[in-house]
C-alpha cells in the first residue's frame, strides 16, 4: 500500500483543496485528515457518516467528594491551578475540592500525594473520531475537543486506523491531508509514508515555512515533492522557490496559478474535479497527479 501526505508550512496555501483533487482523481482509495484541530477535508465531499468513537489520550483527574476531608493538599501541589474549593459538602466537611478539567494537564500528581485516596485518574475524553463513506472510498476525520492536547497520538491512531481499514479492504492507496507546521501532528503524519507532497505560496512566509517543513521531512526520510499554489500572485519568489527545490534536489510537483475554480467548487461542498474535471483549474491538478503517481509508482 502506498502513502501520501499533503503538507504545507503555513495554513491557507491550498493544502485541503489539492488532497480532495488528489483523492477525486485517485477514483478508489483510503483518506484520511490529519488536521484534526481544524478537520475540514470532510466538507468537500457527500459523505455518510458510518461510526463515531471517543478518543483518550491521556488521564485527568476527578476528586471523589464523598472521600475528601478538604486538607487542601490537592490544591497546594497542583502548579496549574486545576483544583478549586468549591465542591459540595460530605457531612464530614462543609466544603470540598473539584477539578476543573479544561485546566487539568493530566500530571498525575495530585492523585498520587492524596492520603485519602480521594482523586481518581481516569481516562480522558479528548475529542472524536469519525469513520465516514464516500464516493472513492473511507474516509477518516476527528474533532480534538477545545483546549485539549495529545493531537499528535490523535494523528496516530487515524492513521493506524486508516492503515488497517486499507488493508482490510485491499485498497492500494492512503491519502493523508496534514496539518500546517512542524509540530507533533505533522510529525506523526509524516513517518512511513511514501512521499510528502508540500503546497506553498509564493510568499516570504509561505517560503520560510516550505524549509522548515521541507527539513523535518528531511530528517524523517520520505521524498518529497512542491506544488506552488497561487504561482502566479509573485513570479519572482515562485522563481526564488524553484531555484530553491533545485539546489535542494526537491522535486517540484507543478505551479498552480490563481484560480476562481476552487473557491467556487468550496462554496458547493465539492472538490475543483468533481465541479468541473474539464477546467482549466482540473486539468493542471490532473497533469500534477499523473506525474505524483509515476514518483511513486502508483
Amino acid at each position: 500500500m502506498k502513502q501520501i501526505v499533503i503538507l504545507s508550512g503555513k495554513g491557507g496555501t491550498g493544502k485541503t483543496s489539492v488532497a480532495g483533487g488528489f483523492i477525486a482523481l485517485s477514483k478508489k482509495c483510503v483518506s484520511a485528515d490529519c488536521d484534526v484541530d481544524a478537520a475540514n477535508l470532510n466538507l468537500l465531499f457527500s459523505s455518510r457518516q458510518i461510526s463515531k468513537s471517543i478518543f483518550s489520550g491521556g488521564k485527568k483527574a476527578k476528586i471523589k467528594s464523598g472521600h475528601c476531608t478538604a486538607c487542601g493538599k490537592c490544591e497546594e501541589i497542583c502548579r496549574f491551578g486545576a483544583i478549586k474549593y468549591d465542591g459540595p459538602g460530605n457531612g464530614r466537611v462543609e466544603k470540598t475540592f473539584t477539578v476543573d478539567e479544561v485546566a487539568c494537564e493530566g500530571c498525575g500528581i495530585c492523585h498520587r500525594f492524596c492520603a485519602e485516596g480521594a482523586i481518581e485518574f481516569l481516562p480522558a475524553d479528548c475529542g472524536d473520531i469519525y469513520l465516514s463513506d464516500t464516493e472513492y472510498g473511507p474516509q477518516f476525520h476527528a474533532r480534538l475537543n477545545p483546549g485539549e492536547g495529545n493531537s499528535g497520538k490523535m494523528v496516530s491512531d487515524i492513521r493506524d486506523r486508516a492503515m488497517a481499514l486499507a488493508e482490510e479492504r485491499k485498497y492500494e492507496l492512503l491519502i493523508l491531508d496534514g496539518s500546517p507546521g512542524i509540530g507533533c501532528p505533522v510529525i506523526a503524519s509524516i513517518t512511513g509514508v511514501d512521499i510528502v507532497v508540500l503546497v506553498t505560496e509564493p510568499t516570504l512566509s509561505g517560503f520560510h515555512d516550505l524549509k522548515r517543513v521541507f527539513e523535518l521531512t528531511r530528517q524523517l526520510g520520505p521524498k518529497s515533492g512542491v506544488i506552488i499554489n497561487k504561482a502566479d500572485i509573485n513570479s519572482s519568489i515562485s522563481t526564488q522557490i524553484e531555484n530553491w527545490c533545485e539546489s535542494e534536489n526537491c522535486s517540484i510537483l507543478g505551479r498552480i496559478p490563481y484560480m476562481d475554480e476552487f473557491f467556487e467548487a468550496q462554496k458547493k461542498g465539492k472538490t475543483v474535479i468533481e465541479d468541473n474535471v474539464n477546467s482549466e483549474a482540473s486539468k493542471i491538478l490532473k497533469t500534477i497527479w499523473e506525474k505524483l503517481t509515476k514518483i511513486v509508482g502508483i
